[in-house]
């Protein structure tokens, strides 16, 4: 049987994650994960596959997520009260549109400074009523889709030894993002076939298949692009249906609770292999 190895929430996206030993799972995913958004002045979204120095923004928002820091190595960082009231702006994320909180120039003006380009920071609404595709039908902030994105380590084990058999760095877990990474599983992958998981008191249901992006090029560490890697492997033996190369599951909520590290994962059914 599985069990939670790893628990990540990432409060703005495209930055720097939040590691936790347990964590509230709302309708919307994990408790605060992809609440906020950064976007250029005329509202696209950043992320790391434009701007990957996104990846040593770290973000730190207090429990009600009244509170937000951010911070980067070598700068002062910059402290805001979110606000949830001001009038909303017209965002776009993957051509798709949306609707945002601006939080402020302050904050604006210090993101600009650390990303070298005009940028803004927005929240979520509240009365946010986004739809999200895929076989079970959910909801999310502003993840890429579906709220809850899981990983196995067997499966990272399995995508390393292909690396450095063709004379590669094996990448960490870190490059793909996940909220909940799993472990015990007695072969690489079997997430892609789990379609409803019980994992504390939570319920997830199958989405679909993580298409990766560029981003997993990027460590995580510096802020830097690093290679092909793991894209390249990736392109040998997890070619997509869809197109693209898979690694992980996205997962709707079906049942809001709590999880923590060390829970153990119940699948209530598998599809056919």
């Amino acid at each position: 049987m599985a069990r939670v190895v790893e628990l990540n929430y990432f409060p703005v996206k495209g930055c720097a994650g939040t590691s936790v030993t347990e964590a509230v799972v709302a309708p919307a995913g994990l408790a605060h994960d992809r609440t906020f958004l950064v976007t250029d002045q005329d509202g696209v979204f950043r992320s790391q596959r434009g701007t990957p120095r996104m990846a040593v923004l770290r973000p730190e928002v207090d429990t009600a997520g009244t509170r937000l820091t951010l911070r980067v190595p070598d700068t002062d960082p910059v402290h805001l009260a979110v606000d949830v009231t001001a009038p909303r702006r017209d965002v776009t994320m993957f051509g798709r549109p949306y609707r945002g909180i601006d939080q402020g120039d302050a904050v604006a003006g210090w993101l600009s400074d650390v990303l070298g380009a005009p940028s803004r920071l927005v929240r979520v609404p509240p009365e946010h009523d986004r739809v999200t595709d895929g076989e079970t039908p959910g909801t999310s902030g502003y993840a890429d889709s579906s709220a809850v994105l899981v990983t196995t380590l067997l499966s990272l084990s399995a995508l390393n030894e292909r690396i450095v058999a063709r004379g590669g760095q094996p990448v960490p877990m870190d490059r793909f993002r996940a909220n909940i990474v799993l472990d015990g599983w007695d072969e690489p992958h079997a997430e892609d076939f789990a379609r409803r998981i019980a994992v504390g008191n939570c319920e997830l249901g199958f989405t679909k298949i993580a298409v990766r992006c560029a981003v997993t090029t990027v460590d995580q560490r510096t802020g830097e692009k690093s290679g092909p890697e793991p894209l390249r492997t990736l392109a040998g033996y997890r070619r997509a249906d869809t197109g693209g190369v898979a690694f992980g599951v996205k997962f709707a909520v079906l049942r809001p609770g709590k999880v923590s590290v060390g829970d153990q994962v119940s699948v209530a059914s598998w599809a056919h292999r």
